[in-house]
Order: C-alpha cells, then sequence, then structure tokens
C-alpha cells in the first residue's frame, strides 16, 4: 500500500495524504467547534449540513443536497470514479437535546470531512470511488435507516466511521434496539372523595416498572430495558386517566431484542388485567440492528490508529445502539471509537459535551481522520484484503 497508485517523487501516498489534512488541521478544528457551538437536533440539522457540503464542495466533491428525500442527508462524491471498491465515510452531526453535543458527533463529521479532504487532491491516480455521506438524525431519528430504504447505499462496498468516547476501540459492536411506547387508559374520578369510581392509569404504568425490575435478573447480562414515564395524570385529586411510559429495548441480537419487546409486552398486558386499565403498545421511533463489524477493515483501521498513538484498548463497560447497525447488514462495515480525553467520561453528559470541545479532541479529531483515509487507501490497493472483507461479510450474513 505504501507505493499505491498515486505516490509521487518517492514518497507515499499515506504521507502526503496525512500531510493535506495536517494541512487542514485548523480548517477542521474550527468547522468542529462551529457545529458544537450550534447543536441541533435530529432532522433539524440544517446549519451542520451547510457547512460541512459547502466544505466539500469547495474540496471538489460533487455534492447532493437532500440526498434520499432527507433534507439533512447529502451525498458528496469525488469526481475521479475508477475501477475498484466503493467506499463510503459516515458522517453524523446531530445533537442531544438540551446537551448539545454530548455524543460528539460535531467530531464524527469532521472526521468524515478531514479523511476525504485529505485523500481528495490524489483521487485521480487512485482506483475505487470515495463518497462521503450524510447520515442525520443517528440519536433516535434512523436516518441511515432511511438513507438505505431509499437506495443511498446501493452502490456503496464499504462503509466506515469514527465515534469519539472515553477509550479506543475499533471492532465493538452494538446493541440492537426497539423503542416502545407503552399508554394506559383509565377512568378519571375525585381521587379523595370518589376514588372507587375512577380506574388509575398510573398504577398500571407504576406496576409495568415493578414487573420489569423483577424480569431484569432473568435477562442476559448484556441486555437492557430501561424506561421513562412521560405522562402520568394531571392534577393529585383526579384518578389519571392516562398514563404513558416509553422504553428502549436492547439486545446483542436482534433476536433476543424481540424476544424482550414481547417479555415487556407481558409485563404491560399483566399490570392492565391488575388494575382495569386498557393497554395501548406501540413501537415508536428508531428500531435499530445490532452492529456487526467487519474484522478484516478494523485491524487495518487499528493499525493506523496504533501508528498515530491510539493503540486499542481492551473495552470496557457496556455499549449501546446505532443506525450503523443496520449499515452493518447492508455492506461491510465499521464503527470505531477514539479516545478523546484522559480518564472516564460518560457519553451523553455535560462534561462529554466539554470534552467534545477540548484539545484532546482536536487530536483525536486528525488521528481519526488520517486513520480511515489510510484505511481507504488500503481497501483501493488490496485486492487480497478487500476479499478478506467481502468474503467476511458474505459468511456473516448467510449471503
Amino acid at each position: 500500500m505504501d507505493r499505491c497508485p498515486g505516490s509521487r517523487g518517492g514518497g507515499t501516498v499515506k504521507a502526503e495524504v496525512w500531510q493535506e489534512i495536517d494541512r487542514r488541521a485548523e480548517e477542521l478544528w474550527d468547522l468542529a467547534l462551529r457545529i458544537h457551538a450550534h447543536p441541533e437536533l435530529g432532522f433539524e440539522e440544517h446549519k451542520a449540513a451547510a457547512w460541512l457540503t459547502e466544505t466539500l464542495s469547495q474540496g471538489g466533491f460533487q455534492v447532493e443536497r437532500g440526498a434520499g428525500g432527507l433534507a439533512t442527508a447529502f451525498r458528496a462524491a469525488h469526481p475521479a470514479q475508477n475501477p475498484g471498491p466503493r467506499i463510503a465515510i459516515l458522517a453524523e452531526y446531530d445533537a442531544l437535546p438540551e446537551l448539545g453535543h454530548a455524543c460528539g458527533h460535531n467530531l464524527i463529521a469532521t472526521i468524515a470531512v478531514g479523511a476525504a479532504l485529505g485523500l481528495a487532491p490524489f483521487k485521480e491516480k487512485l482506483p475505487g470511488t470515495l463518497l462521503v455521506l450524510g447520515t442525520p438524525a443517528e440519536e433516535g431519528g434512523g436516518g441511515k435507516i432511511k438513507l438505505i430504504q431509499a437506495g443511498v447505499f446501493r452502490d456503496v462496498d464499504a462503509a466506515l466511521m469514527v465515534h469519539p468516547a472515553d477509550q479506543t476501540v475499533v471492532d465493538r459492536g452494538s446493541l440492537a434496539i426497539t423503542e416502545v411506547k407503552i399508554e394506559f387508559h383509565g377512568k378519571a374520578a375525585h381521587a379523595s372523595s370518589e376514588p372507587e369510581k375512577g380506574i388509575n392509569a398510573l398504577d398500571a404504568v407504576i406496576q409495568t416498572f415493578v414487573a420489569l425490575n423483577a424480569l431484569r435478573q432473568h435477562i442476559k447480562s448484556e441486555a437492557r430495558i430501561h424506561g421513562i414515564i412521560t405522562h402520568g395524570g394531571v392534577k393529585p385529586n383526579i384518578v389519571p386517566e392516562h398514563a404513558a411510559a416509553l422504553f428502549y429495548v436492547r439486545a446483542p441480537e436482534n433476536a433476543y431484542r424481540d424476544e424482550l419487546v414481547e417479555k415487556l409486552r407481558r409485563c404491560a398486558e399483566g399490570a392492565a388485567l391488575a388494575t382495569g386499565a386498557r393497554l395501548t403498545f406501540t413501537k415508536v421511533g428508531h428500531e435499530y440492528k445490532a452492529m456487526r463489524p467487519n474484522k478484516a477493515m478494523a485491524g487495518v483501521f487499528a493499525k493506523y490508529l496504533t501508528e498515530l498513538g491510539f493503540p486499542p484498548e481492551t473495552p470496557k463497560g457496556g455499549t449501546g445502539s446505532t443506525d450503523m447497525g443496520d449499515v452493518s447488514w447492508e455492506v461491510p462495515a465499521i464503527h470505531a471509537y477514539i479516545r478523546i480525553g484522559p480518564g472516564e467520561i460518560p457519553g451523553h453528559s455535560r462534561e462529554f459535551a466539554e470534552a467534545a470541545k477540548s484539545p484532546g479532541a482536536k487530536r483525536a479529531l486528525i488521528a481519526a481522520a488520517k486513520a480511515v483515509a489510510a484505511t481507504c487507501l488500503e481497501l483501493w490497493t488490496d485486492p487480497e484484503l478487500f476479499r478478506r472483507v467481502k468474503e467476511e461479510f458474505r459468511q456473516g450474513t448467510g449471503s
């Protein structure tokens, strides 16, 4: 790979690509900070999408805004499209309610753009196709799933992205997830003078949580079922005639996730039977598959991260869910993590939002962009590697 097509003056393309990323480091960091300072929720990332596509367009990419029918999605293709693997680098840029970029998606987006801009000056002499896909609404909206359904991944052979974290891990999977809304419908009555004439919907919600707490000791340790009460009544002196809760059901395997959804349903049905309230059980929002990291691709990425001073660590703690999981069932994919600060920084916290604009985040951004770019180079120029990547994917899907 060191002397792949496009090397000039006896040097390596990889070294020149990395120099180009270093040259653009301040531009990339300014972009990351700008997105961080203007957090936007899923499917509302108009500023971020505009800044990212403008930067890619200036870098020579042909940009399709509104890709897949999503206003804040985009598809940016380098015009030099040669025979070989069609590689997509994925960008996320949505934020969290109230917490802003407490998941660091400002960095995910600029890592993708940085890798692409580093490769762009040399792409004409390299095999394959280079794409950057802007994928909105990872935090619950399933933007990647909508893009899959719209056919945006149909011309992709491999996909990769890097997520900021408090550890560096290259081949970690994710939990399949289903979001469930549970509503109970009871009967209002005066809570003091005539409570016997009411049916308490809030009691049904509480009983669901009680049953769920008993269930937790009998599910696999990696699985998660957690929820919040979204409506519990309007006033203490009225028996609540309507109450609702929202749950996330997660598991390492898609099938076990589905099994747990049915167990949750039975907890809610028992609560309805006990209280007399009527149950409405609905799958809402996002339903993501478990991530299937491609280990052949991840091994290459790990090699370059190590060279750049970010060696993979032994994974600790649990994991979350991502719509990148659905992508990994369509094409070979990795969803790597890179450390952005010392010690443990919990995701989805105010501390992580601060870390996502720290000097450590800047170092991680540049290193991750370089590792992504180098991995793309190797996928393009090593046919045996790409054969192994595709074979691993085929064996994993049974196709």
